[in-house]
């Protein structure tokens, strides 16, 4: 959990991650804290999503695009989303 995440779908964001897989501010600058997947323009793609909904989107792409195990993928995802600064305070 020491990694650095996207706040709100966790997904790894360090070195040597390229620029462009960073979120964006409203002045374009790169925001450090989300990923483009989910933030961009200072906005989240999806404002309605829930986090059960993150989750549920993050399982199925670790088991279909990173090949995880299912029970992997649901231990990593419930372990870590809970804790991010988007779902913190629900």
């Amino acid at each position: 959990m020491d990694k650095k995440r996207c706040q709100s779908c966790g997904m790894p964001l360090g070195f040597p991650l390229p620029e462009e897989f960073f979120g964006t501010n409203t002045d374009n600058s790169k925001n450090r804290e989300y990923c483009q997947f989910c933030f961009q323009k200072g906005e989240f793609k999806k404002p309605n999503l829930t986090m059960e909904e993150m989750i549920t989107m993050s399982i199925n792409h670790m088991t279909t695009q990173l090949e995880f195990p299912r029970e992997k993928a649901e231990k990593l995802a419930n372990e870590i989303i809970p804790n991010l600064k988007r779902w913190s305070n629900i």
